[in-house]
């Protein structure tokens, strides 16, 4: 069996671009993979264009050593466009070869742990009046874990508008609401998005009681372990971080050095599931547990749940549907919800499938908001 085809489809599903790859062979057996370079999914095509003159031909079995050769067969390796492009194809040919075999990806990973996923939701709007009573009716429903956003005061009339100082004025204070009105038996945490600097961090998290935040999300930029070594010395709430990391090298000086918690790791940005696997076996030896990024579609939160089932170090999925909706058709099969928790997929492959004849909707430029200061100058998304 040899690789006939590696097709790509940047695709507009409202409300934005998805990147699917699918790796087909001359036996018939294809498999899906999706990217998570958000933003810039041509970028990611272009390095799957040159990826697809050499993997042609090749043996889609041998996952691994074809990993190894798309990070390391050209002088300039890793990134985040080139980690996204290997994602994409590393878990199609996983769905291919489960397919193959006949049997669910989590099986070619070690087997299954747990039968079900556990899962956090977000109250994906800014913290205020409207995003406590969100809280409230999301832990009445029994959801176990909660990760709020920051906020501006105010309804700034220009939404780009940020300013991190008077962010932590206006979130501190709602934070604890939110905590005093779900109690302490929810998890609590909180998303900065990496838009604050070190003594802005240490300022927010030092304006809350201890106990308030189970965790708070990439409050800084990950691009130095020593900043986030220098903001663990000034709070205890714990870290989750690695959304951003595009190899297990990324994620080595932060694991080393105990400077997360939690790690972040986006299974269609590290590097698919042969360096997820890595990555999670290295955190389970520091004590530390996974909790994945997932803001993507049904080929990403398929995959998800086959590593979330194989990974005894996990601790719950990003769960983004109520967000980011998928019609029936144009993903057959893609994971339900089923209350607060996924069920582990029982047939071969991921278990998803996307029909690109329905997919209508053709590429289109999308950016996120690009933040400013007051002062006209530019701050981080």
């Amino acid at each position: 069996m040899k690789i006939a085809d590696v097709r790509i489809f940047p695709v507009w599903i409202a409300p934005r671009n998805r990147l699917m790859v699918k790796v087909e062979t001359d036996k018939g057996y294809h498999g899906w993979g999706e990217s998570g370079v958000i933003g810039r999914e041509m970028a990611v095509a272009g390095a799957l264009r040159h990826f697809r003159e050499f993997l042609i031909g090749k043996d889609p079995m041998r996952i691994g050593a074809l990993w190894q050769e798309m990070y390391r067969g050209a002088y300039f390796e890793g990134g985040r466009v080139l980690a996204g492009a290997i994602s994409a194809v590393d878990i199609a040919l996983h769905d291919l070869v489960g397919k193959k075999l006949g049997v669910p990806v989590y099986q070619l990973l070690g087997g299954a742990h747990r039968t079900r996923v556990p899962c956090f939701t977000t109250v994906n709007m800014p913290i205020g009046p409207a995003a406590l009573a969100e809280a409230k009716r999301l832990a009445a429903q029994g959801w176990p874990v909660i990760r709020m956003c920051d906020g501006m005061p105010g309804e700034p009339a220009d939404r780009t508008l940020y300013e991190p100082r008077a962010s932590i004025a206006h979130t501190a204070p709602w934070i604890q609401r939110v905590r005093e009105e779900v109690g302490r038996g929810t998890v609590l945490g909180i998303e900065y998005h990496h838009r604050l600097s070190v003594a802005e961090a240490a300022s927010f998290c030092q304006k809350l009681p201890p106990g308030t935040l189970d965790f708070i999300e990439e409050p800084i930029r990950a691009e130095s372990p020593d900043a986030y070594a220098a903001l663990r010395r000034m709070t205890g709430v714990p870290f989750a971080v690695g959304e951003e990391f595009a190899s297990k090298w990324a994620f080595a000086p932060f694991i080393e050095r105990d400077l997360i918690n939690f790690a972040r790791l986006d299974l269609c940005n590290i590097g698919g599931f042969t360096e997820a696997m890595k990555v999670a076996g290295w955190c389970e030896a520091h004590y530390i547990d996974v909790m994945p990024h997932n803001p993507l579609g049904p080929i990403s939160t398929a995959a998800n749940l086959h590593f979330a089932a194989a990974v005894p170090n996990y601790a719950w999925l990003e769960e983004r549907t109520r967000d980011y909706d998928s019609s029936d058709a144009l993903f057959p099969g893609h994971p339900r919800l089923d209350g607060v928790t996924y069920p582990v997929p029982a047939g071969p492959g991921l278990g998803v499938e996307f029909d690109e004849t329905l997919a209508e909707e053709s590429f289109r430029f999308w950016e996120p908001p690009h933040f400013r200061r007051r002062d006209g100058s530019y701050t981080n998304y």
